[in-house]
């Protein structure tokens, strides 16, 4: 039963993180082995979900040594309105070598804030524009973000590290398509790749690249926690109309 502040920034339905939240928790509830790491997890949005009750549900499609697939599904009113899917796979040892990644760095994690306002779902600092943009992201040049989640996603329970990822890899779609003009595009799904789960509260994104054209854009993010970086995000757009970045629609 989502309450007000689970609505996101295009109205009065459930934000993206709300809903990849709950379909990881479903997904990471089916999986019991602690060696079994989850490496990657992929979030369809198929309809634009109400705020209202809704129904998380997976099963595991294939269990193997190395690696374990598990699908989950979002219903409300009797109709699937979000899908996942998630890979495990097993732990080892690290092979020997060095490896090459682009070089990324981020602004130092900010001071938790005293208070959070009450229509916000989350801590976000965003970096990017120093002039007058209406949002920092509104701007033509490097993005950032540290994100922590105050909130419980269920209340009661305590957020594991995996959903907190899932939840903070969604903002990937708004940080890489934010343009001069503002927002204009909102995710259909969204993708996470862990080789770590995140140490500490914190998760930071840096944009990686963004590409469009008629309408469809797609764009990446990099993920970090306070030790370094833990994997990537992934999300495919559709043009659309009325972001409003502190959520009161």
């Amino acid at each position: 039963m989502p309450n007000a502040v689970a609505h996101g920034g295009w109205g009065p339905t459930l934000g993206g993180q709300v809903i990849g939240g709950l379909l990881a928790r479903a997904i990471e509830q089916q999986v019991a082995d602690p060696d079994l790491h989850p490496a990657r997890l992929t979030v369809d949005i198929l309809r634009r979900v109400a705020t209202e009750p809704v129904r998380a549900n997976a099963s595991v499609l294939r269990a193997g040594r190395r690696m374990c697939s598990v699908d989950a599904t979002m219903t409300q009113g009797g109709h699937v309105v979000a899908r996942a899917s998630a890979l495990f796979l097993r732990r080892s040892a690290q092979p020997p070598g060095r490896f090459w990644t682009a070089p990324v760095e981020l602004p130092p994690i900010p001071d938790e804030p005293d208070v959070i306002a009450e229509n916000m779902p989350m801590f976000i600092r965003a970096y990017g524009s120093s002039d007058d943009a209406d949002f920092p992201w509104q701007h033509d040049g490097p993005r950032h973000a540290w994100v922590r989640e105050f909130r419980e996603l269920v209340q009661g329970e305590s957020m594991t590290a995996f959903v907190r990822a899932a939840m903070a890899v969604d903002i990937t779609a708004s940080m890489a398509n934010f343009s001069t003009a503002g927002l204009a595009f909102i995710n259909a799904d969204y993708t996470l790749t862990l080789s770590r789960l995140p140490d500490g509260p914190f998760i930071g994104l840096a944009v990686q690249n963004h590409s469009a054209a008629d309408g469809i854009a797609t764009g990446s993010t990099a993920l970090f926690d306070h030790l370094g970086p833990i994997g990537i995000g992934l999300s495919t757009a559709i043009a659309s109309s009325g972001f409003d970045p502190a959520g009161r629609r």
